[in-house]
């Protein structure tokens, strides 16, 4: 369970970060979605990308509150597994999205 509350403590400091990164760029630099299409581009895919770390880290959330319930058992296994998959799959297309973004789109 701390592992479990360590990566939702890691993904919500990710969506803080693209927040400042969100306010930065649209206040100091003027990039908007309708700038130009790196602006289209970027705000489409990393929140796309955000709006689906959200989701798991909503679904992280109420998988920790029934631990530390006590209600997580062997019975659950499979859908733990699952959210765990979800998980991972966001993991892996932020570096696809990190490498379009920010490495290639520069």
């Amino acid at each position: 369970l701390g592992l479990w509350f360590l990566t939702i403590v890691l993904g919500g400091l990710f969506l803080f970060g693209t927040g400042q990164e969100w306010h930065r760029l649209i206040y100091e630099h003027g990039l908007t979605i309708s700038t130009n299409l790196f602006g289209t581009t970027y705000y489409s895919l990393v929140g796309l990308h955000a709006t689906h770390v959200t989701a798991g880290l909503v679904m992280l959330t109420i998988v920790l509150l029934f631990g530390l319930a006590g209600r997580v058992g062997p019975e659950q296994s499979a859908r733990v597994e699952v959210l765990s998959l979800y998980w991972h799959f966001v993991d892996a297309v932020w570096v696809v999205v990190f490498t379009v973004v920010y490495l290639l789109g520069r």
